[in-house]
């Protein structure tokens, strides 16, 4: 591989990361939202408990992906800064105040509306950014970008159907592989609320895959051509397949920790192929990733410092992921302290 195409790896391997910790936060925040039954308080205690440790770190690897594009592409990063500037400006505020949001519910006095207005807001910024982080992958992938490159952007390209289907499938994947982590962190009938929400949330995702299918046949034909007319399209669709039947049945079956596995597989291969189907663009149809490349002199040192820091980020995860996310029991909530939500 040429260096713009290991750059080109890195970040997808970046995204990949993203979707798997990221989204599953962002996912944990659309079930706070939908949060129902009688079991609501132990609902959002149990997402609370789940991401509150660890949930900052996890968009370390948005940051590498975005310091990566704008390093060893600009003129892919300027393209896309600029003609998504709304989009990106709303996921960058959601992110922004889900965090606020997150953390000044978490110390505020419980019996408190304000409390509970915080909790809606982070809530309904969880539910908010996913999408919109869809809606620019399905942006980028549209072609509708083209007019970027040429000094005219049409600021409102991602107002079109192909982005905001691809906008509800993020958020409906994110919600999939969020409940299927969940259930394995609950016990007993709060596992069972996760598992059936996990298996309501992979349909969503069927439908909204089929959906953003048939759309890509006219609005991203680079995609779809990449999707049903290469080699690995066969073995690709195979895979995935496999992996969410695989999910669905150790759901049905209580399996919870086989259904993480799975669902973790399915997004991999969801976010790979995505990559792949529009390889070798960057941005679909002017920017391909050898035509968008800085100069060697930065790509070079850019991939070494990426493997020297890849030497010293993973073993810190690995750590911060094993001591506060180790195999804790949840303590259901004591029913007698009141909740603001």
């Amino acid at each position: 591989m040429t260096a713009p195409e290991l750059l080109a790896a890195a970040i997808l391997a970046a995204l990949v990361l993203y979707a798997l910790a990221g989204g599953a936060d962002f996912g944990g925040g659309i079930w706070d939202l939908l949060a129902a039954g009688p079991r609501k308080r132990d609902q959002r205690a149990l997402i609370e408990h789940a991401l509150g440790p660890i949930w900052e770190a996890n968009h370390v690897w948005l940051i590498l992906a975005v310091v990566l594009l704008f390093t060893g592409f600009p003129a892919a990063f300027a393209a896309v800064s600029i003609a998504l500037f709304v989009p990106l400006t709303l996921l960058l505020f959601g992110i922004v105040l889900r965090g606020a949001a997150f953390t000044f519910r978490t110390y505020d006095e419980p019996r408190d509306r304000v409390q509970a207005r915080w909790g809606f807001l982070f809530s309904a910024s969880s539910a908010v950014a996913p999408f919109l982080l869809g809606v620019v992958v399905g942006a980028v992938a549209s072609g509708r970008l083209h007019d970027a490159t040429n000094g005219a952007p049409d600021l409102w390209a991602w107002l079109s159907p192909f982005p905001l289907a691809v906008g509800a499938f993020a958020a409906a994947l994110f919600a999939f592989l969020a409940a299927a982590y969940l259930a394995v962190e609950a016990e007993g009938a709060l596992r069972d609320d996760f598992r059936r929400r996990a298996m309501g949330a992979g349909v969503a995702v069927f439908a909204c895959e089929a959906v953003a299918g048939a759309l890509s046949w006219r609005e991203a034909p680079v995609v779809f051509a990449g999707l049903t007319a290469r080699g690995f399209t066969v073995p690709l669709h195979l895979a995935t397949g496999a992996a969410a039947v695989t999910a669905f049945a150790a759901l049905w079956r209580g399996a919870v920790r086989l259904a993480r596995a799975a669902a973790a597989a399915q997004v991999v291969l969801i976010v790979v192929g995505w990559g792949a189907s529009q390889h070798p663009y960057l941005v679909v149809p002017d920017l391909t990733i050898a035509g968008a490349a800085a100069s060697p002199a930065t790509l070079v040192p850019v991939l070494w410092a990426v493997a020297a820091g890849a030497v010293l980020l993973f073993p810190a995860l690995f750590l911060l992921f094993r001591v506060f996310k180790g195999e804790r029991p949840f303590a259901v909530l004591d029913r007698s302290r009141p909740s603001g939500r």
